[in-house]
């Protein structure tokens, strides 16, 4: 593994990149609109925020202060962020705040911390008490939304609140595993629907019809982070919620292709046009080397099986999708997007042949930051 090749693509993607025109999120130069206030973008900058965090190498703290000073003002207010949407994904890019406030003592950034939370505290709710998707989707939680949110959540609690909201975030997980959890394989429905009115979903259960790789990636990162901010490790709660990260952990290394990497549709290896996706893999990578470094999965008796199959998963995204064309480097196999609904997108209805529409594409954030993250975690195993 040439790893100064790497270093040097993720330097071209700093050098090419303004904080109005990032060249990580192609979802934005689609649609010819400039970069706001996003998830993709939020998961960038924390990718270069865990590189400084294990180097202490300055372009990568310099990068990600330049970007979010940008757009956050003095008084706290971030250009981009509405919070009357109740879009859970809004609150990502908010978990960059914490070590940039920390490292660079910018009141801003305290201030924009504030705004976040005030939409987290009035976030919509289903009956089971999880937070709303989006409040284009009402009453739907997606394996997706418990990452944008929940760490983010904890991370605030147990910095300002002193972790008195910490079972709030717990129970919401729990929920998760009780109403999204196909106990026969291990493995969590993409989405589920609390009302049960919802043209894609099951009128008895709620479910969407499959599995996504992608989320199913977020989830673990989500019960990842809130594990490592929580203020009560070792707790009853803290314990099952780390006992979840497990149990998916084993499930997933059930169903990991021979190439290390897995299905954008992970159950469904034989389906005709199921095909080997970047980001997800990526995630899976860093979940397991990073659950490995604080502790998490250190102690369990497969430490050694998680180790191996994190390091293979990201040596397989490398063999297949990381290539040079022209001399330049590009990172391909990312699924662009995938959801349900709203109402007045049918397509969106959660079938597979929904889930291998979408269109794959290259440099995307939403591939390139866990690329990244898992990169991170490989480098501090070999050095």
């Amino acid at each position: 593994m040439d790893t100064k090749v790497i270093d040097q693509y993720i330097d071209d993607l700093m050098t090419k990149s303004t904080a109005e025109i990032p060249v990580w999120n192609i979802e934005k130069a689609r649609a010819g609109v400039k970069s706001g206030w996003d998830y993709i973008d939020g998961c960038m900058i924390m990718a270069l925020l865990e590189l400084y965090d294990t180097s202490k190498d300055e372009k990568f703290l310099k990068f990600a202060d330049y970007y979010e000073d940008y757009r956050i003002h003095e008084d706290g207010t971030i250009d981009g962020f509405k919070k009357d949407e109740w879009n859970i994904d809004s609150i990502n890019g908010g978990k960059n705040l914490f070590p940039l406030y920390s490292l660079t003592k910018k009141e801003k950034y305290r201030l924009a911390l504030e705004k976040i939370y005030e939409q987290v505290k009035n976030q919509p709710r289903t009956k089971e008490g999880n937070f709303w998707h989006k409040e284009i989707y009402p009453h739907q939680v997606w394996l997706d939304g418990l990452y944008m949110g929940l760490p983010f959540y904890m991370e605030y609690d147990a910095t300002f609140n002193g972790g008195k909201n910490k079972e709030d975030i717990y129970n919401q997980f729990f929920n998760v595993e009780r109403l999204m959890k196909n106990p026969a394989d291990g493995l969590y429905y993409h989405c589920f629907d609390s009302s049960k009115a919802s043209f894609w979903c099951d009128k008895d259960t709620g479910l969407c019809k499959n599995y996504w790789l992608r989320a199913l990636g977020w989830f673990s990162m989500a019960m990842l982070d809130s594990l490592n901010h929580a203020p009560d490790k070792g707790s009853d709660s803290w314990n099952h919620l780390r006992q979840m990260f497990i149990d998916l952990q084993d499930s997933m290394l059930k169903i990991q292709d021979k190439s290390g990497m897995w299905y954008q549709l992970p159950a469904l290896p034989e389906v005709e046009g199921n095909y080997l996706e970047t980001s997800g893999t990526a995630i899976f990578s860093y979940s397991l080397l990073k659950g490995l470094r604080t502790g998490i999965l250190s102690d369990c008796p497969n430490a050694e099986k998680y180790k191996a199959a994190g390091i293979k998963a990201f040596e397989g995204i490398c063999a297949k999708y990381l290539k040079t064309d022209g001399g330049v480097l590009s990172l391909d196999g990312i699924c662009l997007v995938a959801g349900l609904g709203p109402e007045k997108n049918k397509r969106r209805d959660g079938s597979v042949a929904y889930y291998l529409s979408e269109p794959v594409v290259k440099d995307d954030a939403k591939g390139v930051g866990p690329f990244i993250l898992a990169y991170n975690e490989y480098k501090l195993i070999h050095n």
